[in-house]
């Protein structure tokens, strides 16, 4: 798992997986695993799942890099206390994946509370299998 500044400024985390790491075979899959992961969670509300593959492809400006097959993301939060109201910026939480030939991408932007990033990141990682 890699951190980086995408577009200079949004703390992303990134893993890339093999497709022969792991037994999910679509996002889809490995979006049921952090639903598992969510619903374990007493403190996580899962929310939904946005099709962002099909979001936009239906747009006819819309643009899709060559070589993804599928992207949706996952929605949920970790929210047990509104200290203030500009926390409700930095929530839901959402884990995004996405399907290329060999491989499935999964990136979430860094929460600003430690707990929430540690798990995100352990779900990721206990994608892989293999």
């Amino acid at each position: 798992m890699i951190q980086t500044l995408l577009q200079e400024k949004y703390p992303i985390y990134t893993l890339e997986l093999d497709k022969a790491e792991t037994s999910c075979r679509s996002v889809d899959d490995i979006l049921a695993r952090f639903k598992e992961r969510i619903d374990a969670n007493p403190v996580v509300k899962y929310i939904g799942v946005f099709d962002h593959y099909a979001h936009t492809a239906s747009l006819s400006e819309g643009v899709i890099a060559p070589g993804i097959r599928d992207a949706k993301n996952i929605v949920f939060c970790f929210g047990k206390e509104i200290p203030n109201p500009g926390v409700l910026a930095v929530r839901p939480r959402s884990i995004g994946v996405t399907e290329l030939e060999h491989s499935f991408v999964v990136t979430f932007l860094e929460a600003p509370n430690p707990a929430a990033n540690e798990a995100m990141e352990v779900w990721t990682k206990q994608l892989k299998d293999k």
